[in-house]
């Protein structure tokens, strides 16, 4: 017998990134590669457009905030492959390095974002667990008697 049913092919994406300007942004565990060029506001993440990638409402807001900032939400278009962590990590990471991209791009730009702390890579990470304790801080439950 023959098999009838098909599989659904998938189409790779292929972006052209010609002449844009390349960053990487870090956020606790994740990395983002990013590449950025001139175009009509797309963002596309690991192959996705942005909206479909993040489900949270929060992290799409915080991706789109360095173009907001600067007032050019539709000037520049993004690419990157995020790897590492959670979707808030990832939306750091990506928020980090578009913004480094971006002052690459113009010279002018840094001082607006840096004013709002996007072009410094945020630092903290999760407290390591201590010996003798339940997580980082917590202790284990004291009984008196």
């Amino acid at each position: 017998m023959e098999n009838t049913q098909t599989s659904p092919k998938r189409t790779k994406l292929v972006l052209d990134f010609k002449d844009s300007k390349y960053a990487t942004g870090r956020r606790k565990k994740s990395i983002a590669k990013v590449w950025v060029k001139k175009g009509t506001g797309k963002i596309y993440v690991n192959g996705k457009l942005y909206d479909k990638y993040f489900v949270s409402e929060n992290h799409k807001m915080q991706v789109t905030r360095p173009f907001e900032i600067i007032n050019q939400a539709t000037t520049y278009d993004v690419r990157c492959n995020v790897s590492g962590g959670g979707h808030t990590g990832q939306a750091g990471a990506m928020v980090h390095g578009i913004s480094k991209a971006l002052v690459m791009f113009d010279e002018n730009l840094k001082s607006t974002l840096k004013t709002e702390n996007l072009t410094t890579r945020d630092p903290r990470a999760v407290e390591r667990k201590k010996p003798g304790r339940r997580k980082a801080r917590r202790s284990f439950q004291f009984s008196k008697r």
